[in-house]
């Protein structure tokens, strides 16, 4: 492995154990190299060498079924990968942090990954300050100036899918928010409403409904986004499954997906790809931004130990990903189903 990454051994070392004492360009080599040769550490190697595999503890919990999967896969293939052992608890309830935290820190846990909602619910955030844990929190809406971060800029993503709505001719526009527990809901909207803006479009022609970035709510959503004006040619909703649901009610009341009504949604899970029409969407990592949480846990963990330095705050890139659901509004830019 050092070989094909061209470096000694012991660098080679350094980064399997996730010592910062090597330069970025380094460890991007040695990664490469890795995965290339499919290497995976032995925790028992890892033992023998003195250094014990971390423990982490995972906190979840999330409405999107999509969203989960992706996220629970990239962390535990990344764990496996790492040699460290994770504690996965669904915490469905901000008020049962406390107790989850303290179980936690009983079985040894030596940090923790938060991802939304609960990284940005206040009594979640005090109860880590207050053990002084080491933690990541994965895709909140800003950075933190005392926790490491994964996320996405939101707001940018949303402005690019709906500058691709507005060069297909779009001007009457639906939008679905998601929950308001997540910064990332209001982010998306201001992204939406802001490039609208610009554009001259306003009232009457946009329409907001409040989503929860769930199934259900998706269809409670769309189903007043079509019943009122106005007439509405593109719907946006701030993640995939609400707009799945939006589809499966637009196909039910007649309309054709793209040619009456363009459907576009938000982070590209399996969902995205697997109805029809297949969804333009935002690709968010979740998979990639949680393995990188893991890896950033543990350069945390030793972080905070040294008393070395500050937080790191990582800023994933997302991609346009235009499908099926998207096409260009009529001449007149009216509808024409239903």
């Amino acid at each position: 492995m050092a070989a094909l990454a061209g470096v000694s051994p012991m660098t080679v070392s350094r980064v399997i154990n996730r010592e910062t004492n090597v330069r970025s360009e380094t460890r991007d080599l040695v990664n490469t190299a890795i995965k290339e040769l499919s290497y995976t550490p032995s925790p028992a190697a890892r033992s023998l060498a003195g250094s014990e595999p971390f423990r982490l503890g995972l906190l979840y919990d999330n409405p999107s079924a999509g969203y989960l999967t992706e996220f629970l896969l990239g962390a535990l293939d990344e764990s496996s990968r790492t040699g460290a052992q994770v504690l996965v608890e669904k915490c469905s309830e901000a008020e049962d942090a406390s107790a989850t935290l303290a179980r936690f820190l009983k079985a040894g846990v030596d940090g923790l990954i938060v991802p939304a909602p609960l990284c940005e619910a206040p009594l979640v955030l005090s109860e880590i300050r207050s053990a002084d844990c080491a933690a990541v929190l994965l895709t909140p809406g800003h950075p933190s100036a005392d926790m490491a971060t994964v996320r996405i800029d939101n707001e940018a993503a949303a402005r690019e899918m709906t500058e691709h709505l507005l060069s297909l001719g779009h001007r009457r526009f639906g939008f679905i928010k998601g929950h308001p527990n997540q910064t990332s809901s209001d982010l998306r909207l201001r992204g939406f409403l802001a490039t609208l803006a610009e554009a001259g479009i306003g009232e009457p022609d946009v329409k907001i409904e409040q989503g929860y970035f769930t199934y259900r709510s998706g269809l409670e959503a769309a189903e007043k986004l079509l019943a009122e004006g106005p007439d509405l040619t593109a719907i946006f909703a701030a993640n995939d499954e609400m707009a799945a649901a939006t589809a499966a009610l637009a196909h039910r009341l007649g309309f054709d997906v793209p040619a009456d009504l363009s459907i576009v949604g938000f982070d590209d899970t399996a969902t995205a790809a697997t109805v029809w029409p297949a969804l333009t969407t935002i690709h968010q990592p979740v998979a990639a931004m949680a393995r990188a949480a893991i890896d950033l846990l543990l350069e945390e963990i030793r972080r905070k130990r040294t008393g070395k330095g500050g937080p790191r705050q990582l800023l994933h890139s997302h991609t346009l990903i235009v499908r099926e659901s998207s096409g260009t509004a009529n001449a007149n830019g009216q509808r024409t189903g239903a």
